[in-house]
């Protein structure tokens, strides 16, 4: 911001949740940050959501105690996971149709009236247009497409509906699938409104968290004039910064700019953005890159200057806010800086230090707002009226008493029909549009996160290793026998443009997952020899991701859309 950077991407935006985010502001103008009460739910219904092997753990414990309080569970995804094994209802879907499926369970809640009449004549707009555009989604036709019985289907809208609106509608975390994720989490959003599911127990239920200060740099007087997203004129609901593929692809082309210069900080483009020979084309032309990591990830192999940060034990790090509400109906606020359990090691230096020496060294050094770690605590912790000193003193974390986040706003609006989206050449309605299906003798490569791992992040972490040395791949049983294949063999992996993968890894035969697609944990293969644990074991999944495909209204990778044999 201070010296006007004119393009800004995160991989936790243009390749994770960012569609998510835009979808849901375009729908109820509020981003979902995962704010569902699943302890509470009478129904809980998740697409391609498997908790018990990747987010946060307090949403986890939200969804374990629904569960135990009796809730039913509703999973669609094509591989029998880990909260498929908890399931009521487990949807095989066919990869790619998740929002047909939608279309028809909200077109069949509408034709039978078994939706919340009184609250969307009272918060809805534009639905009688929805339902008029959705009314073509049958049951039979959304089961063709899917390639799931109508029954089912049917199944799954009689639960919902006899449960709303104590109904969580999970909205995901990483929705960048097929490159028309959007639709998708605009078809979640208005089933959620469908339902009534806003603001009462079990539903989706923003949380009145505690609020602190803030602490910034200032920005650069004046507008970024050369932000390629506005200057292109495209993905007009794109998350905050700028779509990744727009600045790859003018560094390589050097239009409308060259860009020859880029700092990459705490991410591996190289294992989160498709295509990685083109991530190498564009970095192989930059005049200068820096790389500032925990680990030596394969992108830092890349780097011309290499800055050592600390990991999470040996760091202050930003205040962790939060409600807890879930579990009793006392209602708490809690407020915990993280805190380092251990000096740094060796020569790492944590991000306050390393952005005021460049700061300094770049001549802005008289726009610091704060001189250390400790002092950004304090002034974000001055907000609230405590001191670092005072939460130290309560054992880490503060806690007072909350408030209770139930209760529907009057401002609250569910746009089924966008009209803004319109004019901007989207649909203005959630859309079902089809992709690509596996060619004859390739199955769809999907991933997930490895419940041991966090991402490639722990790859040279000797105890994990031990628990996760590779990353079988899921293969059925009936695709296996056909193949010869057979549990633990050795396999290599190529894809439909005959990328085949550096490394191999072994065969998990499982009647769990559909025959069209097989599945992968994310994060394995590391190519980087100064990893020395992790190197070359397992198949790094991203390799084979070469197929690109961008999602329009937010310009958001979409990286389903390959395939392997």
């Amino acid at each position: 911001n201070t010296v006007g950077t004119h393009n800004v991407s995160e991989a936790s935006f243009f390749q994770c949740r960012g569609v998510r985010d835009t979808a849901y502001m375009a729908t109820i103008d509020t981003p979902p940050n995962e704010d569902v009460d699943m302890a509470n739910a009478k129904v809980m219904f998740f697409i391609g959501c498997h908790l018990g092997e990747n987010i946060h753990v307090s949403h986890l414990k939200r969804y374990l105690k629904g569960l135990e309080n009796g809730a039913k569970l509703i999973v669609v995804d094509p591989r029998y996971s880990a909260a498929a094994a908890k399931s009521h209802i487990w949807v095989p879907i066919r990869p790619g149709t998740d929002t047909a499926f939608l279309l028809a369970i909200m077109n069949y809640l509408i034709q039978n009236e078994k939706y919340a009449a009184d609250f969307v004549e009272e918060h809805g707009e534009g639905f009688e247009e929805m339902a008029e555009g959705i009314k073509e989604w049958t049951l039979e036709k959304a089961a063709a497409e899917c390639d799931i019985p109508a029954a089912q289907i049917k199944e799954v809208a009689d639960l919902l509906a006899a449960n709303m609106p104590h109904v969580s509608i999970h909205p995901g975390r990483h929705v960048t699938w097929y490159g028309t994720d959007f639709q998708r989490q605009r078809a979640l959003a208005c089933l959620t409104g469908l339902l009534g599911a806003f603001g009462v127990k079990g539903a989706f239920v923003p949380p009145k968290g505690p609020k602190i200060g803030k602490v910034g740099w200032p920005k650069k007087e004046g507008e970024h004039e050369g932000n390629l997203r506005e200057m292109a004129d495209v993905h007009h609901y794109s998350p905050p910064g700028t779509p990744t593929e727009l600045i790859r692809d003018a560094a390589i082309t050097g239009k409308p700019y060259p860009i020859k210069g880029c700092v990459i900080w705490g991410q591996n483009p190289m294992q989160t953005m498709p295509a990685q020979a083109k991530t190498i084309k564009m970095l192989e032309q930059m005049d200068f890159v820096l790389c500032v990591d925990v680990m030596p990830t394969d992108i830092t192999m890349y780097a011309d200057i290499l800055l050592p940060d600390t990991s999470y034990l040996e760091r202050y790090d930003m205040i962790k806010t939060g409600t807890q509400w879930n579990f009793a109906d006392e209602h708490q606020q809690y407020i915990a800086p993280r805190m380092p359990l251990v000096a740094p090691g060796f020569e790492r230096k944590e991000s306050i230090y390393i952005t005021n020496e460049i700061a300094k060294r770049m001549g802005y050094g008289d726009k610091i707002p704060v001189q250390t770690q400790e002092e950004l605590i304090d002034k974000m912790l001055a907000g609230a009226n405590l001191t670092l000193a005072q939460i130290k003193a309560e054992g880490g974390i503060h806690i007072q008493p909350g408030k209770d986040p139930y209760g529907v706003s009057e401002d609250l609006v569910v746009q089924f029909k966008n009209d803004e989206l319109e004019e901007n050449g989207y649909p203005a309605i959630p859309t079902y549009i089809p992709v690509e299906r596996p060619p004859q003798g390739f199955q769809r490569l999907i991933y997930g996160r490895s419940p041991v791992h966090t991402f490639n992040r722990t790859q040279n972490n000797a105890w994990l290793m031990a628990a996760q040395s590779e990353n079988p791949v899921w293969v059925n049983d009936k695709l296996a026998a056909r193949l010869g294949l057979k549990e633990g063999d050795r396999v290599s992996l190529t894809n439909q443009d005959g990328i085949k993968s550096r490394t191999t890894t072994t065969v998990k035969v499982t009647p769990g997952i559909r025959e069209d697609c097989v599945y992968m944990h994310h994060g394995f293969g590391s190519m980087n020899p100064e990893l020395t644990v992790g190197c070359n074991k397992g198949v790094d999944d991203q390799s084979l991701i070469t197929k690109i495909a961008v999602d329009p209204e937010t310009g958001a990778h979409g990286m389903r859309n390959n395939f392997v044999k």
